[in-house]
């Protein structure tokens, strides 16, 4: 019977037998981690915690559901940094300086971020826990020195990018010539989506699809940012940014048809997008610009960029855009060098729960077919 020696998160060193065990091992490291991790020991009961930071124990629940965290009635799981966490929040309400509204907020943003986070960087890092790095070592023997080697790292490194975030948000909320422009702006929004995907996620294996997936969402994150743009989400097969200019999002959308094109295991792209009035809540977006740019994804043709005609015209208004004249003379000749986009318009069509939309094909400048 093969016995392993793992520290305690407190520095003392437990003695576990494999074999039979393997259950009771398992919970031991993964009780190990989590002091590891939390750099505490769990002592209190929920209720226990919401006396000792003297906060209503409905308020405290509040706070945790809208952190993400399950009810776990009395067990006895919480830890001195989750008094001191939850004395914090309700301390900025009794301040005055977040309403209790406000507070909640803040836990479910935070809780629903780090949460999906920290999802991503465990697939990140699962590969170094499922390679042991001595025979017969298994993935609890791993993880432990793993986690105590990368937490303080990435704990840094996430407040340093937080703190970048946060700057650069605060510096849009205080350019802003009115409070109504920080929550609801004009905004072009756009939608890039793999076209056949689901069918394509019947047949690749699921190494291969999260390859895929991942291919896609770093090519176009990368390519958003790089340009100004900001990533709002990404879902799977799509992705949903925005821009302030709405040149900047036309050059995205044309930039991310391009460089996708370019990746011979990826699937076609189609990309739509819209400008206007656009409300901004929780870090996502909506309204019925948001909903435009979405339906004109679907009915966008493969490897194109389909516009709203307000983005044509605030493309064609600043100069960066040429649309063709009226003429049955066949494709228009875009001059070349004088725009930067070019614009064909298509039928009006009706779309759903929009009426009738005028869509335009957005492409560099050149000979359309």
């Amino acid at each position: 019977m093969r016995q392993v020696r793992r520290p305690h998160g407190d520095g003392s060193v437990a003695d576990e037998s494999g074999g039979d065990g393997r259950d009771d091992d398992d919970q031991t490291v993964a009780l190990d981690l989590e002091r590891l991790i939390l750099d505490a020991p769990r002592r209190y009961t929920p209720y226990q915690a919401a006396r000792a930071a003297d906060v209503p124990m409905e308020l405290a629940t509040r706070f945790w559901r809208a952190m993400g965290f399950p009810d776990i009635g009395q067990s006895r799981a919480l830890t001195d940094n989750d008094v001191i966490a939850l004395r914090r929040l309700a301390g900025l309400v009794e301040s005055g300086l977040l309403s209790e509204p406000m507070a909640i907020q803040v836990a479910r943003s935070t809780g629903q971020t780090t949460a999906r986070l920290a999802g991503w960087q465990m697939d990140t890092f699962l590969e170094n826990l499922t390679q042991a790095v001595e025979p017969g070592m298994t993935r609890a023997d791993v993880a432990y020195p793993l986690v105590e080697l990368l937490l303080p790292e990435l704990e840094q490194f996430l407040v340093y990018v937080w703190r970048r975030q946060l700057a650069a948000v605060t510096g849009r909320v205080v350019q802003a010539a009115e409070d109504t422009e920080i929550t609801s702006g004009r905004l072009a929004v756009g939608f890039a989506d793999l076209v056949g995907f689901t069918r394509l996620s019947r047949r690749l294996e699921e190494e291969e699809l999260g390859e895929l997936v991942e291919t896609f969402e770093n090519t176009c994150s990368d390519l958003i940012a790089g340009q100004g743009g900001r990533v709002i989400k990404t879902l799977g097969d799509e992705i949903l940014y925005v821009s302030e200019d709405p040149a900047t999002a036309a050059e995205i959308a044309l930039g991310l048809v391009e460089t996708l094109a370019k990746e011979d295991t990826m699937p076609a792209l189609r990309v739509g997008m819209a400008f206007g009035t656009v409300t901004s809540r929780m870090g996502d977006v909506f309204g019925t610009t948001v909903n435009l740019a979405s339906r004109l994804t679907s009915i966008a043709p493969r490897d194109a960029v389909l516009v709203d005609g307000e983005l044509a015209a605030a493309l064609e208004l600043t100069g960066a855009a040429s649309a063709p004249p009226s003429s049955d003379d066949g494709p228009a000749q875009a001059p070349a060098g004088e725009h930067r986009f070019h614009l064909q318009p298509m039928w009006r069509r009706p779309v759903r729960g929009l009426g009738l939309v005028e869509p335009w094909v957005l492409s560099r400048p050149g000979r359309l077919g």
